[in-house]
């Protein structure tokens, strides 16, 4: 009797929430073992821990916490096919030049370099799942489309971000051949509930299709890039266009991307 197929594994940061929830979701349908790194207890992480989902607490702002996330993944997942940087923070620059300093050390360790040490940390496993099926492994990093035209009120966010995408660029050749890695680029693809009428409006008239883009439509492009093992290196925008509109404002906190 032949031996089954192990599931292939997938790592998520941020995964019980908003779109790291719905990625999640979508790659349990596909029959993927998943391992969610999330900071609070949700209502959609009590539903993933029901679907089999191992869950651990992490504070990416805190480099230790990290690293013990790492060991206790390594130690369950000789294997690794997908790892999706997805946890990020986002709030204006602070006016006192200490209290900014400590703001952008926090942002660039949550968006930056706690996904460097996680690329770093379980490049092994992901080498190791990509020459047992013969396929290159696959990160994906959650970038935004402001780290290309970034927003002054938000420069810290948007430099952190920018980092991410310089540090996709360096582990895409890093890595090569075993291990694929790519940045998603989203626009508005889900309000807040804390979002005025007005700040939608204001958003959706600086987009080129005008609407919100949803959840589904950052996922549909990370299953795409599973399915094509011939992408490395790309930065995909799903913005609906809003990169390229005219004379928008930036208004960082009218998207949630």
């Amino acid at each position: 009797m032949a031996t089954p197929t192990p599931a292939p594994v997938a790592v998520i940061t941020g995964g019980a929430r908003r779109l790291g929830y719905h990625i999640s979701q979508a790659l349990l349908e596909r029959g993927y073992r998943l391992f969610v790194l999330y900071r609070s207890t949700t209502p959609e992480l009590e539903q993933l821990e029901s679907r089999g989902v191992v869950s651990i607490h992490v504070d990416l702002a805190e480099p230790g916490n990290v690293q013990g996330a790492l060991e206790r993944i390594r130690s369950q997942a000789p294997h690794i096919h997908v790892l999706v940087n997805n946890a990020s923070e986002f709030y204006p620059d602070m006016a006192d030049t200490l209290d900014l300093a400590t703001q952008t050390n926090r942002l660039f360790q949550i968006n930056s370099t706690a996904p460097m040490m996680l690329m770093h940390g379980l490049q092994a496993q992901l080498v190791t799942a990509a020459k047992a099926q013969g396929t290159p492994s696959l990160i994906v990093n959650i970038t935004d489309i402001f780290s290309e035209r970034p927003n002054p009120r938000f420069a810290a966010y948007c430099a952190s971000k920018a980092a991410l995408s310089s540090l996709t660029l360096s582990y895409a050749g890093k890595l090569a051949p075993n291990v694929r890695v790519n940045a998603i680029m989203p626009g508005p693809i889900g309000f807040l509930p804390s979002h005025t009428d007005d700040q939608k409006k204001q958003v959706l008239s600086e987009t080129l299709l005008p609407r919100e883009g949803g959840f589904h439509s950052v996922v549909i492009q990370l299953l795409a890039l599973i399915d094509n093992d011939f992408i490395t290196g790309a930065q995909i925008p799903v913005d609906g266009g809003r990169r390229l509109a005219q004379g928008m404002s930036m208004q960082i906190n009218g998207d949630a991307g």
